[in-house]
């Protein structure tokens, strides 16, 4: 389906992004990894992948709040992978506090990668798209760019953010064979938020199931977590032959939480 083409998914060496990147390898893409963590895991991920599905896999750990970082790791993909096809804005972080408590330093460094990053990659990498009439671009938002909560006041304005970016490129693109849209899930469980279950039920004096049920899938009408291979297989429909006339859209995937 997708044979030829070559895939940047940041933060793709553990949870959503992974997940993305393995099932666009299944599918025949070329993949250049992006993300954090130790060198020998992400060296056994990027093998893991080439040698189930075939196909080339690279690894560029570029720091995305730095824009010459990820200059760098477009020109990356170029000369190893021989260009960008899809793009998928996947990297993010988050940090919970009472705006007035909110550390400028957080803010900062979230409006960075989860929004500044996204608009850099698809600015180096518009271009090439627009010349070759075909591009893919999937910015992984969050069911934080429909509606807001609080406590999150970073998160919550970078995911709207992406929203609006979102339908800008997707206006820009669409005389050029370039489509763009955003994916809304709600929570997924992912290793960093199975990390923070334990110590959100220290924290609120209550059990770890209280936490899932209570806390994390209060929204969520169906109570159950977004899984992961879901939002990949949402990513594959979108770059396929058969999601070329969708684009500017924010497609929820998150059990309910936004459907009130």
């Amino acid at each position: 389906m997708l044979s030829g083409k070559t895939a940047l998914i940041t933060g793709s060496t553990s949870g959503i992004g992974l997940a993305i990147a393995r099932k666009l390898a299944s599918k025949g893409a070329k993949i250049m990894l992006n993300g954090m963590g130790n060198p020998d895991d992400i060296e056994k991920i990027r093998l893991s992948i080439a040698a189930e599905f075939g196909v080339e896999v690279c690894f560029n750990g570029a720091d995305l709040t730095k824009p010459d970082q990820i200059a760098t790791l477009i020109s990356d993909a170029h000369e190893r992978l021989g260009g960008l096809d899809i793009l998928v804005n996947n990297a993010g972080i988050q940090f919970v506090s009472p705006i007035e408590d909110f550390p400028i330093e957080k803010w900062d460094a979230i409006i960075a990668l989860n929004l500044s990053s996204a608009f850099h990659t698809t600015r180096l990498s518009f271009k090439e798209m627009k010349a070759k009439g075909w591009g893919r671009i999937v910015n992984i938002a969050s069911a934080h760019a429909l509606v807001a909560s609080p406590f999150k006041a970073a998160y919550v304005a970078a995911k709207h953010g992406i929203a609006g970016l979102t339908k800008t490129i997707a206006l820009e693109g669409a005389e050029h064979g370039i489509t763009c849209n955003a994916i809304c899930p709600g929570y997924v469980l992912t290793p960093l938020v199975e990390k923070q279950i334990p110590d959100t039920a220290k924290a609120r004096g209550i059990t770890e199931e209280e936490v899932v049920k209570n806390v994390l899938l209060a929204a969520q009408p169906t109570k159950k977590f977004v899984e992961t291979d879901d939002i990949a297989e949402l990513v594959v429909f979108l770059c396929s032959d058969a999601g070329r006339s969708i684009t500017g859209s924010l497609q929820s995937i998150d059990g309910g939480w936004t459907a009130a």
